[in-house]
């Protein structure tokens, strides 16, 4: 399964320091946790919600990575209040029973959101990113036919 992230150079390790101290999403702070995505563009859109609008045009140091990991996820249901997801996910990390968690994404409900224990004994498998420069300005610049289709 191959799973995407963008992130800042200094934060592309796959140890979860950063929910560990601020806590995620779905989890609570005190418990590593990397979140990854099903797909390139949802790692790219995540990214972009937690993107201040004056950084766009900033040149970055985000890196869009990938690795592979043999292993399926486990779901993780969806349709609960936060509170109870972030329960599921706690008791998921607290009793490392499995290295992957899915859960449907909120921001593009076709692709899942995936976490990784790094806790969990097979984390230690799992590669590196394979990273690339990303430039948000880049991304979404202005395309030179806008005005052209605009008219139409």
């Amino acid at each position: 399964m191959k799973l995407w992230r963008l992130s800042r150079e200094p934060h592309v390790a796959l140890d979860g320091a950063g929910a560990e101290k601020f806590g995620g999403r779905y989890s609570s702070a005190g418990r590593p946790v990397v979140s990854l995505a099903s797909e390139a563009g949802l790692a790219v859109l995540v990214a972009l919600r937690y993107l201040l609008p004056d950084r766009l045009d900033a040149e970055s140091d985000h890196l869009l990575g990938w690795t592979s990991v043999d292993a399926v996820p486990e779901r993780i249901a969806d349709d609960l209040p936060r509170p109870a997801i972030i329960a599921c996910v706690d008791e998921w990390l607290d009793t490392r029973r499995s290295l992957l968690a899915a859960i449907r994404s909120k921001v593009l409900p076709e692709a899942d959101v995936i976490l990784m224990n790094p806790r969990h004994p097979e984390a230690e498998r799992v590669p590196p990113l394979v990273t690339r420069p990303f430039s948000f300005a880049e991304c979404l610049h202005r395309p030179p036919m806008l005005d052209v289709y605009r008219c139409r």
